[in-house]
């Protein structure tokens, strides 16, 4: 094997907590207001570029370029609900609609971004530099760093859902609309803090790998599909199935690279999630329709 097992399930952790946070902003989204935003991987090259730019240029603080691009994403996603998707899920067609501007979303953030960075990856300076030695293993000090970033941040999330009364009026929305506003529940306030939280997450996510891989405009579009595979194996809707399907899909990668030609381990990942969904549409965590 050409690298050692602990470095392949360090790798596949760091993937799959990265693309668990990805999954938990688009899955806010999606149980909120039915939208699949296909700007995700767009907003999460974005938040690389911001901290590439603050703490890899300007020389800011990692924490405080974190927070900025948490921010300036969390802003973005706001303006896309309040001035575009809400004003298109009031049409008769909302979902043929919604799924266009989706798109078009994703292809202007993508345009910002090239138009700012050109089309050259950019590196990131590591945060914490060096390697931990345990019982003969040899764990890279930043990627540590960044799954534990990544961990606080998952757990941090279930709780806001789970305990506070805006993270309680999310899961009411995302259950039946209809009757979380007889509740009395604010449905545009919800909506737009959905957003806030699901944009800030994919940024947090670029910044976190922006230490370990390079960050290029081009990127945008195979997280979005990644995303949606993570979705499709854990549920689409479901949290636990965001954490879930990322886990999978993360270790699967880590150990198809070190083990097959690149080409190979995605074609046996498709082939994968096609047999699961002819086996279970509904993904792993997710409930069978009606």
């Amino acid at each position: 094997m050409g690298e050692q097992l602990e470095q392949i399930i360090a790798n596949g952790l760091v993937l799959g907590l990265l693309y668990s946070l990805i999954a938990l902003g688009i899955t806010l989204i999606f149980s909120i207001m039915g939208v699949l935003n296909f700007a995700h991987g767009q907003m999460y090259m974005l938040g690389g570029f911001v901290v590439y730019y603050f703490y890899g240029v300007q020389h800011y603080n990692y924490f405080l370029a974190l927070g900025i691009a948490a921010i300036l994403l969390a802003a973005i996603g706001v303006a896309f609900d309040r001035f575009l998707f809400r004003r298109v899920l009031r049409t008769a067609r909302r979902e043929e609609m919604a799924m266009l501007l989706a798109m078009g979303t994703a292809l202007l953030l993508e345009e910002i971004a090239l138009l700012t960075f050109g089309e050259k990856s950019r590196g990131v300076p590591e945060v914490v530099e060096g390697v931990y030695q345990i019982f003969g293993m040899f764990l890279v000090k930043q990627r540590l760093f960044s799954i534990g970033i990544a961990i606080v941040l998952i757990v941090g999330l279930m709780i806001f859902v789970k305990k506070t009364k805006p993270g309680m009026a999310m899961r009411a929305l995302a259950q039946d609309k209809e009757a979380a506003y007889l509740q009395g529940v604010n449905v545009h306030k919800i909506s737009m803090l959905g957003w806030a939280i699901g944009a800030a997450l994919a940024a947090l996510a670029g910044g976190l790998v922006a230490p370990i891989l390079m960050v290029s405009s081009g990127s945008g579009g195979p997280i979005t599909l990644k995303t949606f595979l993570v979705m499709m194996i854990g549920g689409f809707g479901s949290v636990s199935g965001s954490i879930v399907g990322g886990l999978i899909l993360g270790f699967f990668e880590a150990f198809g690279y070190a083990l097959l030609p690149g080409t190979i381990t995605y074609l046996i990942i498709f082939c994968g999630v096609i047999l699961l969904l002819i086996l279970r549409p509904q993904g792993i965590m997710g409930k069978p329709a009606g």
